[in-house]
């Protein structure tokens, strides 16, 4: 095979690697780039693959961990941030908190509120659990 077709299938797998994001395809294409070194020396087809097949291998078992590893997101769930990180949150109640309306009081902020189970009444004072972030409304649970 010509070199040209190697530069080509890298530029190609590059471009892939673009929109995936997935660190295979970034490395297939630089396997690509040693076979085409290796069709620039003058090797065969057969030497061309083989150095296309041995350096996929190196790199997607040697480096393609280490890469992902640096893409993984450092962020668990004790590591949220926004709403969701005032779900499971302690909160006080304001106002009376039935199925459809009540006020609660989440780490200094006022929200609106409603019980997560619609048959509760919740009275101002109580204490409650977050349990989901619903646009603005906070839907709570009473502490047992």
């Amino acid at each position: 095979m010509d070199s040209f077709v190697w530069v080509v299938l890298a530029a190609v797998l590059g471009v892939a690697e673009i929109f995936t994001l997935t660190a295979a395809l970034g490395l297939l294409a630089a396997a690509a780039l040693a076979a085409a070194g290796a069709a620039a020396l003058g090797l065969g087809p057969f030497a061309q693959f083989a150095v296309f097949a041995a350096v996929s291998i190196g790199l997607l078992i040697g480096v393609r961990p280490l890469v992902k590893r640096q893409l993984r997101p450092r962020y668990g769930p004790q590591h949220r941030f926004g709403v969701a990180a005032l779900v499971g949150r302690q909160a006080r109640v304001v106002q009376e908190v039935t199925g459809h309306a009540g006020r609660v009081r989440i780490g200094g902020e006022e929200w609106s509120a409603r019980a997560y189970d619609e048959t509760l009444v919740i009275p101002a004072g109580t204490t409650v659990d977050v349990i989901e972030i619903e646009g603005a409304t906070a839907l709570v649970y009473p502490r047992e």
